[in-house]
């Protein structure tokens, strides 16, 4: 019989593993301003993150047209690109990851990131092969819808009691409701962890460190 509470555990990306809160900000923020649209706070910036990229956006700039959307997401690509050499993993990512793995969990990826995106990350990250199977927002519906949880265990042959989604906003939390599985919340990213009320997190953890340390004794 497994020792283990949950075979699966599906990660976020941005504000969960890598270190890219501040920069979408920013990067979002100088879209919106190139198209001439009022730029959002950092507060409204940070809520979208998570979400598929056209769709988080349409909800930060809700004044500019939909027929600009695709000038909007090339003026975010732009100014992401930028940055790209900037960004990193979070501390102690790479061996929490490493030790689940050796554990014997099966680990995922469920992102609002492109496919694209994600896996230029997942080669230069050095982080091939540690993911049994991933899911995009562009590939399949984006959160909080479930599906992208859903394909993942249809693809792992994993039920949703045995799954545990991690991530940092909501709209992870949220997906993982409606998934009918379970989640942590992680306190470090793009939402505030008050904003995780009723959403039925098991743990919030604060850093990489404490998340590790509820995931062995927990998961």
């Amino acid at each position: 019989m497994s020792t283990k509470n949950f075979d699966l555990i599906a990660f976020d990306w941005d504000g969960t593993l890598f270190d890219s809160t501040q920069i979408i900000v920013r990067c979002i923020q100088a879209a919106v301003g190139d198209m001439g649209g009022t730029v959002p706070s950092d507060k409204e910036a940070a809520y979208v993150i998570g979400l598929g990229l056209m769709q988080a956006l349409a909800h930060a700039a809700p004044d500019v047209p939909p027929e600009k959307y695709a000038a909007l997401g090339d003026r975010y690509r732009h100014h992401y690109a930028a940055h790209y050499d900037d960004l990193s993993l979070f501390d102690g990512v790479l061996d929490m990851l490493a030790d689940l793995k050796a554990r014997g969990h099966l680990l995922a990826v469920a992102t609002g990131k492109s496919r694209r995106g994600l896996d230029q990350t997942l080669e230069s990250s050095e982080l091939r092969g540690m993911f049994a199977a991933s899911r995009t927002a562009d590939e399949t519906a984006g959160k909080p819808d479930p599906r992208m949880l859903h394909e993942l265990m249809d693809e792992l042959d994993v039920p949703a009691h045995r799954v545990l989604m991690i991530g940092d906003t909501t709209h992870d939390l949220q997906m993982a409701v409606n998934a009918r599985c379970a989640s942590v919340g992680v306190g470090y990213g793009a939402h505030e962890h008050v904003t995780f009320e009723g959403l039925h997190a098991l743990h919030v953890a604060h850093s990489v460190k404490e998340l590790h340390h509820w995931l062995t004794h927990n998961a």
